[in-house]
């Protein structure tokens, strides 16, 4: 537990980790700036799981590959603006030395030490590899001053009028060696760089955005004025957590000593409830969906067990009843000419009235993977199978293949539906002529003919940073929630094993979602492997509301690094800035000390 913070001004380090296992913390999730707090100064507490928050940038390639990259040695310091900048050592994805940044290092601006800005390489004017570095603002100058260190030992400095001239350094002079204040923590794997005071305020919400809450408080109406047992079930509890976020839950109340018939003022106990779910929830099922329709829920996935050569469904009227639902084949291998296997990331979504299912499959090998869409008939029962129309494979605009089969796959679309519009996003991967890596696309769709196209393919997220590109280039999995003026869209990224992990996009719902400029990549992942312990790879995830307004994250995980994909739920929480913390689990989410309620009840 972070420790209360009773001064006006706290502390913030900055650090980087030691590399462990490539399936368990790799050099591309170990060189990156990671964040520690402290109330006082000196006793220091991991942020964000121990994970990194700050990430350099793959650089591109003419052919539009990427060349992953890392960071050592960040240094944080403040601006003269009140804002806060990181110089770092940016190096190949390894932490070998990068020859694209000899003599220069990198810089980055944060508002908030949140979220990051990369501005580019500095140019020391230095024909050597840089080793450390630190800078400061000179208030009496006004100007920037950095210290650094080359690979040979030999210490310099450079003078820069303004910081954002990235070739407008000083020459180098020759300085006194660096030196840092000394640093100890006990994080695991802490390599530490520097500490500097902030407000309590930065303090306050870095500790908020960067732990996982936990439930402090219940409250629940003194008195209430009821008529019968339903509008007193009505009633809700609301749980108070540590970072002062809120969150509404059910109450299970004892109240068969309340004569309804009879006016009267009535003390009812009672239990607060919500519903939790055992990871694994469902074995060997992964990239898993569930969708409300005509009252009844949902649920389809990837089937594993099976190696991806069917989809099934369950439905239940409730979404605990789909645990042990049983399911019934809508789509197999064999049915279908086109259809050949890779039945993959199946999501159900309604549509103007009417029942689809959009998911990828291939008309032969991996390389013809393809976004497919199936429609309900009118009056058709989703559990039928003949009640789906074949699969139909998504065009573009000009009535072309959305891909060219063989050489670039599409799959995990989702649908988006805002302001009167219909939008699919989905991730795309070229092989040929060279792989490129999985990269996620948002276009319009026609709500008529979903599986049409009616604008161009806009670029909205690649896998550029270390969490995204760790074993393979990957950003997938895309999938909507709208709140508060917000639109948040989560996706997974890096290979589907133990290092798979879940990234955020966000965007305002009063803009053009088509405008990739509108939209803001966050630098580090919501949901990792080091999030929930016992949970592996978690990622693809997708979000349904039940019956009480509670919003479910539904995602795939691996009960042990080497398991084998399980679908699992958990209620999605959202923090004091409103994004969406996934990582709340039930022993935080709902304190068991906290349950037993009590309320007056008056009967008129």
């Amino acid at each position: 537990m972070i420790t209360e913070m009773k001064n006006d001004r706290n502390y913030v380090l900055c650090y980087t980790r030691e590399p462990q296992e490539d399936i368990i913390y790799a050099n591309k999730l170990a060189y990156s700036m990671h964040l520690a707090y402290s109330a006082d100064g000196e006793r220091y507490e991991a942020l964000n799981h121990n994970s990194g928050v700050l990430f350099a940038k793959a650089t591109d390639n003419e052919n539009g590959t990427m060349n992953a990259k890392s960071l050592k040695s960040p240094y944080l310091f403040q601006l003269a603006d009140g804002k806060f900048g990181v110089v770092a050592i940016r190096t190949e994805h390894d932490g070998q030395p990068d020859e694209q940044s000899k003599g220069s290092v990198l810089l980055f601006t944060s508002a908030d030490l949140l979220q990051y800005n990369e501005v580019g390489l500095i140019d020391l004017k230095g024909d050597t590899y840089v080793k450390d570095v630190a800078c400061l603002y000179d208030a009496t100058s006004g100007t920037y001053i950095i210290h650094w260190t080359d690979e040979n030992g030999n210490s310099y400095r450079n003078v820069l009028a303004d910081l954002f001239s990235l070739s407008g350094a000083s020459a180098p002079e020759q300085a006194e060696a660096l030196a840092h204040d000394s640093v100890s923590a006990s994080i695991e794997g802490i390599v530490p760089r520097n500490a500097i005071s902030v407000s309590a305020e930065i303090g306050q919400r870095l500790v908020c955005r960067l732990t996982v809450p936990t439930n402090v408080a219940m409250k629940v109406p003194e008195q209430v004025t009821a008529a019968s047992a339903e509008e007193l079930n009505a009633i809700r509890a609301t749980a108070v957590y540590s970072d002062g976020t809120t969150a509404a839950k059910s109450i299970k109340w004892q109240a068969a000593e309340v004569n309804w018939n009879v006016p009267g003022t009535y003390r009812v106990s009672g239990t607060v409830h919500q519903d939790r779910y055992s990871f694994p929830t469902m074995e060997h099922r992964a990239d898993p969906n569930i969708a409300k329709w005509n009252g009844k829920y949902y649920f389809i996935a990837t089937n594993d067990a099976d190696h991806n050569q069917t989809l099934y469904i369950r439905v239940s009227d409730s979404i605990s009843g789909l645990v042990h639902a049983e399911e019934s084949l809508i789509l197999d291998t064999k049915t279908y000419n086109p259809i050949k296997g890779l039945l993959w990331a199946p999501e159900l979504h309604t549509i103007e009235g009417s029942l689809y299912i959009f998911h990828a499959a291939t008309t032969g090998e991996f390389f013809y993977e393809e976004s497919h869409v199936m429609k309900l008939r009118e009056g058709g029962n989703p559990t039928v199978a003949a009640d789906w129309s074949e699969p139909m494979r998504v065009v573009k605009q000009d009535g072309s293949y959305l891909c060219e089969a063989g050489k670039v796959i599409s799959l995990d679309m989702t649908v988006i539906q805002l302001n009167g519009e219909c939008y699919a996003a989905w991730s795309e991967r070229q092989f040929l002529p060279v792989d490129i890596g999985a990269w996620i696309y948002i276009a319009k769709l026609d709500p008529k003919e979903p599986w049409r196209l009616i604008s161009d393919p806009v670029l909205l997220s690649k896998p550029d940073y270390g969490w995204a590109n760790n074993h393979t280039f990957v950003d997938e999995g895309p999938f909507a929630i709208i709140r508060d003026n917000k639109l948040f869209l989560t996706f997974s990224s890096a290979a589907v094993d133990a290092t798979y992990c879940v990234g955020l996009l966000t965007v305002d719902t009063n803009v053009d979602l088509l405008d990739p400029r509108s939209w803001t990549k966050g630098n580090y992942p919501l949901l990792t492997s080091r999030s929930v312990p016992g949970e592996f790879g978690t990622g693809h995830n997708s979000y349904v509301t039940d019956e009480d307004g509670v919003l479910w994250n539904v995602y795939h995980g691996r009960p042990g690094v080497e398991a084998p994909r399980c679908s699992g739920l958990r209620r999605v929480h959202f923090d004091i800035d409103g994004y969406p913390v996934l990582d709340l689990t039930e022993d935080k989410d709902l304190n068991p000390a906290l349950t037993a309620v009590t309320i007056e009840v008056v009967v008129k």
